[in-house]
């Protein structure tokens, strides 16, 4: 099976993300700090974020996972930063929907975490696709379940996806 042009960059912007992921590390300031593992495959997750008021300044990842997974948090990061809680909250379901096959219209608000469109082709991949945008969801409802927008965590969080 040959593969188009257009398939072709889709899955050289993904290996790049994979090989060379934006915002792998840690924050020394974070806001929020989550972990989440896929039993399934492995795929481990510790992402944090720094927050001011309602504003995602900077994300970071950190852990192990599958190149869809690590390319994932890396374009996740790249559509959140600059955001509000809410806007990233809307982007996570636009991308949940995106990878499961359901059409999107107003996909290119994801960046290229659009790209990833092609995992709904693959269900056992579609939670490798989504490991860092459930993380995100968890700490976007850690927030609006406190009053204080400044509050911090002080532990992690440890959820597995389902």
């Amino acid at each position: 099976m040959a593969l188009t042009k257009l398939d072709n960059l889709y899955r050289q912007v993904i290996l790049d993300h994979s090989s060379h992921p934006h915002h792998r590390g840690t924050l020394g300031d974070s806001t929020y700090k989550v972990e989440l593992n896929n039993p399934t495959c492995g795929d481990v997750i510790h992402l944090e974020l720094a927050v001011e008021g309602e504003t995602i300044k900077d994300v970071a990842f950190t852990g192990e996972g599958c190149s869809i997974s690590t390319a994932s948090a890396s374009m996740m990061g790249d559509a959140v930063i600059g955001k509000t809680l809410t806007e990233a909250g809307e982007l996570s379901g636009l991308f949940s929907e995106l990878v499961q096959g359901h059409t999107v219209s107003d996909s290119d608000r994801l960046g290229d975490a659009s790209m990833l469109g092609g995992v709904a082709k693959f269900p056992a991949r579609i939670k490798c696709a989504t490991l860092a945008w459930k993380a995100l969801e968890k700490a976007i409802a850690d927030d609006t379940q406190q009053s204080d927008v400044e509050h911090r965590h002080s532990e992690t969080d440890e959820h597995q996806v389902e």
